[in-house]
């Protein structure tokens, strides 16, 4: 059974969605608050957790950043903004995905589904020992983990998969909407400034192998070894 914790101090919000995670299977954690569900984050492990923004004690931007420096597990923040910087500084600070408000309950719940199922589909596929390295980056499907030059980097769980994407098909221009498609599996509603935010924070944590992806000008990006 997936955990999912909710952490949303509008109670009636906080109950609609809860409905719907418990009707499909999944245990719900809810948190009214940025403290309280810091505090559930370090007594409970937890598979997704659905951040509202504007939170009273202590903001979902900050919660997001805390839960960050020592976990990847996904995050769908709620936001009743409608500045598109404010979604960016989401993704930069490591959240997978974002939901405006007000939102469909059943939209909340396929996004969370779609970040589930990618987290468990490449486990499924690949060998326990299957792994790919590459000029000194080591990706490892089942546990999820990166080493770059045999230290253990941190990648959140969309960072992971693009990279992972872009290493599988190494020397291949993937264009920005095979990404999209790929990583989030529904409409895209932003702009190119969402996949840019990505590919920037994942170069920033690959160092001086940043090189190694590739912009591919109006088109998309390439992971390229010889870089």
């Amino acid at each position: 059974m997936k955990t999912i914790m909710i952490v949303e101090d509008e109670a009636i919000l906080r109950e609609i969605s809860k409905d719907y995670f418990l009707n499909e299977g999944y245990k719900v954690l809810e948190a009214a608050d940025g403290k309280a569900a810091l505090a559930l984050f370090q007594e409970h492990e937890m598979d997704l957790i659905v951040l509202d923004i504007m939170l009273p004690e202590l903001d979902g931007w900050s919660v997001c950043r805390r839960i960050r420096k020592s976990s990847d597990v996904p995050i769908i923040i709620l936001t009743a903004r409608v500045d598109e910087d404010d979604t960016l500084l989401g993704f930069e600070l490591g959240a997978d995905d974002y939901v405006t408000k007000p939102y469909s309950p059943p939209v909340l719940l396929a996004r969370a589904k779609r970040l589930l199922e990618s987290r468990n589909r490449i486990g499924k596929l690949k060998q326990p020992d299957d792994s790919i390295e590459v000029r000194g980056i080591k990706v490892h499907f089942p546990s999820r983990t990166v080493m770059i030059d045999g230290t253990l980097v941190n990648f959140t769980h969309t960072e992971f998969e693009i990279l992972s994407y872009l290493m599988e098909n190494q020397g291949i221009v993937i264009t920005r909407e095979q990404l999209i498609s790929k990583i989030w599996g529904y409409e895209y509603a932003g702009d190119d400034r969402t996949v840019n935010t990505h590919i920037r924070n994942l170069r920033t944590k690959l160092g001086d192998k940043a090189a190694l992806i590739v912009t591919i000008v109006r088109t998309g990006y390439k992971f390229e070894a010889g870089a």
